[in-house]
C-alpha cells in the first residue's frame, strides 16, 4: 500500500517547505489587490506564508512577495496582512 502524498509549499517568509494545507495563501488578483485567501480557491497568483507575523516580517525583510508577484508591494499592503492574519489566528 502506498503513502498519500500531500502537495508542498516554500514559505516565502523563512524558505521552509510545508504541507500547503497548514499554510496561508497570499493572492494576486488580475486587478493587481493582493489579499489572503482563506479558502486557497480563489483565481490569482498566489505565493504560501506561514500562519506566523514572524514569518511576515521575513517576507517583508528579504521581499519574498515582491519577487512572487514581480511587483513592488506597498507598505499599507503589508499592514493590512497583518491585520488579517491577526483575524486568522484568534
Amino acid at each position: 500500500m502506498s503513502t498519500k502524498k500531500f502537495p508542498q509549499r516554500q514559505c516565502v517568509g523563512c524558505g521552509e517547505m510545508k504541507n500547503k494545507k497548514e499554510m496561508i495563501r497570499v493572492l494576486k488578483t488580475a486587478e493587481g489587490e493582493i489579499t489572503l485567501d482563506a479558502t486557497g480557491r480563489k483565481n490569482g497568483r498566489g505565493a504560501y506564508i506561514c500562519p506566523s507575523v514572524e514569518c511576515l516580517k521575513k517576507a517583508v525583510k528579504n521581499r519574498g512577495l515582491d519577487r512572487s508577484f514581480k511587483m513592488t508591494i506597498p507598505k499599507e499592503v503589508y499592514e493590512v496582512l497583518e491585520k488579517e492574519m491577526g483575524q486568522l489566528g484568534e
